[in-house]
């Protein structure tokens, strides 16, 4: 049992409130005047209620506490059917996705073998249902064990939504035929010709898929000139994640790729040999930005933009206008290394993250971050960033004027992440309730030691416990994850997600939301006039009720994996948007109204809302 005294004083009587809850945290209930009573509870049928100077009736007592009772069984008893209304089950068998995860041989002695790879959602034949594509280690002369051949040439996975919870692995009718040590991939419409290409980020050569249209793909890259470096600073480049935007607002997208270090395979750590050596132990490699020609081809513009540092060590890139001064800017985590945010004036970068204040954890440390994910945590209209590390990780209030606090000790995060090893981690709001929840993977990194998954609930006002073995197994379940992407694949209107392993099982976990979609919702694809240019990063301001919201379009935000690319909106008993902004990135706005909820909708810049 939890004991909470609470004691009220009014100019008249003197009221105790005490009440002995069994998981429930009470509310200050209303007082008039000088009325004085103290309440003893708990969840159970046992209450006993004592009256201290009431100015009631020992004849209504009785029944005063008759009702006392019932109202607060009844409270009990509807805080505990909401927390039993939404579980999340493990459904990978149901759905077919049968993938396995390898790291090319059969020992886990690398930092390359420790990474993992990530998950990418995207809908690559257009028929509305979101498909997977998981990507995959594989055999590497000189990196793998001898005895890992067997592991030569291991293929990444496309899964196709069936549309009835099911997938079809349909990798080889597809055309894509990566055997590089895959990282990530990021899915845009590069060419505005209506369809989805998938931009495939490798420890190597990176490689650049066109879709066809037809449920195939081609690999252009060299004709892009995304191909990317053989070695840099002298080893394999090795590539973790590439976002597109329009960063010079030309109206074409470009792409910045992140490079995280310099693996040199044959290197023997200072902390003696079998020991696997830190990042920190390594030289970084520099990300590189692309900037994308009028012939659609790609140049290398970094250093032009002010992007060169070459011995970062980068670990996921998020872009967003941090500043709200009409353009794009770039948060880029970094492995051992303060963390960087490129404001951008024009087309040209400055880093200001130890000015800004996330450069480093709150302690000063510039920690082993893993990637930035965003969103209004608080609900005080202002974009935060959550970094996951293997430490605490860092939440990064925005206070204005591109001033940010680290919240993570607050919050509560510090001390539900410690010791776990955080990877892939999201912000989705997996009970619709209209704020922010947490999911994240975990699992250390020196060594395969497996840890809890971690779903994090937010209060409405920032503050988070830990609510994921109340929803689920998988979280009563010790896994090492890497990539986590969050997607609604059967279209229910609640968030499911899927999360990959490196641990002995290396299979992928896809949990099932099922009771999310309890509270209403809304989903949203926004598409520019022009392509998607104007709609990566557009800011979404909605008003349902007393219920006001502000989100980023903007999907690749997770540790080596990309999520759902329609915005979730969750609404709570809100049956409608009264009011929905979009400040699209070219800068133009437009404003809806009066929007039925619990449906898929697609916004066309400049023409209105498209019915899917």
């Amino acid at each position: 049992m939890n004991r909470s005294d609470r004691q009220i004083n009014h100019p008249g009587r003197k009221l105790i409130l005490q009440y002995i809850n069994y998981h429930c945290a009470a509310a200050t209930p209303p007082s008039k005047g000088g009325e004085t009573f103290s309440i003893l509870s708990c969840q159970k049928t046992k209450l006993k209620l004592t009256a201290i100077g009431w100015g009631v009736p020992r004849k209504g007592l009785n029944v005063f506490r008759f009702l006392i009772i019932l109202s607060l069984l009844f409270f009990q008893t509807q805080v505990s059917a909401q927390k039993k209304q939404v579980t999340f089950r493990e459904v990978s068998k149901q759905t077919k996705i049968d993938f396995k995860y390898t790291i090319g041989d059969f020992s886990y002695v690398n930092i390359l073998e420790s990474s993992g790879s990530g998950i990418t959602v995207f809908d690559y034949n257009n028929d509305n249902l979101m498909d997977i594509f998981m990507m995959n280690g594989t055999y590497i002369e000189g990196v793998s064990d001898p005895d890992g051949k067997v592991f030569k040439d291991t293929p990444d996975a496309l899964y196709k939504n069936n549309g009835d919870g099911t997938f079809t692995d349909v990798t080889k009718a597809s055309g894509i035929n990566d055997r590089y040590w895959s990282m990530a991939a990021a899915a845009v419409d590069y060419d505005s010709d209506g369809d989805q290409d998938l931009y495939l980020l490798n420890y190597g050569p990176n490689l650049f898929c066109r879709n066809n249209g037809d449920g195939t793909f081609t690999d252009i890259t060299e004709s892009l000139g995304l191909r990317g470096p053989d070695k840099l600073n002298g080893f394999v480049k090795w590539s973790i994640g590439a976002v597109f935007w329009d960063y010079n607002l030309d109206g074409r997208l470009d792409v910045m790729v992140g490079n995280f270090l310099a693996f040199d395979p044959a290197y023997v750590s200072a902390a003696g040999p079998g020991i696997m050596p830190h990042p920190s132990e390594y030289r970084g490699q520099a990300s590189m930005l692309y900037e994308q020609l009028p012939d659609g081809t790609f140049k290398d513009v970094t250093e032009k933009a002010g992007l060169y540092y070459p011995d970062s060590k980068c670990m996921g890139l998020t872009i967003y206008d941090f500043d709200d001064d009409g353009d794009i800017d770039i948060f880029q985590a970094n492995d051992h290394h303060f963390n960087f945010l490129f404001r951008n004036d024009n087309g040209v970068f400055s880093e200001v993250a130890v000015a800004s204040g996330v450069a480093a954890n709150s302690k000063g440390i510039g920690s082993g971050s893993m990637h930035g994910t965003i969103g209004d945590v608080d609900g005080d209209g202002l974009i935060d960033i959550l970094v996951t590390d293997l430490e605490y990780g860092a939440l990064y209030r925005k206070l204005g004027n591109g001033i940010f606090e680290d919240i993570s000790e607050k919050s509560g995060i510090a001390g539900h992440m410690s010791g776990k090893g955080s990877w892939g981690a999201v912000l989705f709001d997996y009970d619709n309730d209209g704020d922010l929840d947490i999911i994240a993977a975990n699992g250390t990194a020196e060594e395969l030691i497996l840890q809890y998954p971690l779903l994090l609930e937010n209060d409405g006002k920032g503050h988070f416990k830990n609510a994921g073995q109340e929803l689920g197994e998988y979280f009563k379940t010790k896994r090492s994850g890497r990539g986590l992407a969050v997607v609604d694949y059967d279209n229910d209107g609640d968030i499911d997600v899927i999360i990959s392993h490196v641990d002995k099982q290396a299979t992928t976990a896809v949990l099932r939301n099922d009771g999310g979609n309890s509270n209403h919702w809304l989903g949203l694809t926004l598409k520019g006039q022009n392509g998607p240019a104007s709609a990566i990063s557009a800011k979404v301001t909605v008003t349902a009720g007393e219920m006001k919201q502000v989100l980023i379009n903007q999907w690749a935000t997770g540790y080596l994996s990309s999520n759902d690319p329609r915005l979730h909106i969750g609404l709570g008993k809100n049956k409608k948007i009264d009011l929905l902004g979009i400040k699209w990135s070219d800068g133009t706005i437009e404003i809806y109204k009066n929007i039925d909820a619990d449906r898929y909708i697609t916004i066309l810049q400049g023409t209105g809302i498209l019915v899917k």
